[in-house]
């Protein structure tokens, strides 16, 4: 495959990762130190904490991806490195699913609270989203191990 051809990918990857990476810098020790209702700020914290938490398997995620455009760019997709590559970003998004489905209580009171029920949707949807990663993320390493297993049994028979 051409050199550069998953260039459009590794854009958008960064404009993904990019905001990300500013919230966790600017945005979250921000809303620590202002909260928009000092009552809540016992309450913001946890959610704080599992904010950070996130960025940890995100960005993982978003490095895994990266060397799964390398494996493409440097015809190794159909490898055992690709396989792998997906496989950590569906347990990736396993565990982002995961840590906001712990902090869903903590939504939860502050929408009691704040009389917000939006802010149990935005949970939610975070939870849906990486739960159709992961099971994507999985169909397609599955699919890649049955083409590779295939592709060896092709070339064990020439």
């Amino acid at each position: 495959m051409k050199q550069g051809s998953t260039f459009f990918l590794r854009i958008a990857v960064i404009l993904i990762g990019a905001p990300v990476l500013g919230l966790c810098l600017f945005g979250i020790p921000w809303l620590a130190n202002h909260p928009v209702n000092p009552d809540y700020a016992h309450m913001l914290y946890p959610l704080l904490i599992i904010m950070y938490g996130t960025a940890i398997p995100f960005f993982t995620a978003l490095y895994q991806a990266f060397r799964l455009l390398n494996y493409i760019d440097t015809n190794i997709a159909f490898s055992n490195f690709s396989v792998r590559a997906l496989k950590m970003i569906k347990y990736c998004a396993i565990t982002i699913g995961i840590l906001y489905l712990v902090g869903m209580p903590f939504l939860y009171l502050i929408a009691e609270m704040d009389d917000a029920p939006g802010i149990i949707v935005i949970g939610l949807v975070i939870i849906f989203a990486s739960s159709v990663i992961a099971v994507f993320a999985a169909v397609l390493q599955k699919l890649l191990q049955e083409a590779i297993n295939i592709k060896s049994e092709n070339d064990l028979t020439v």
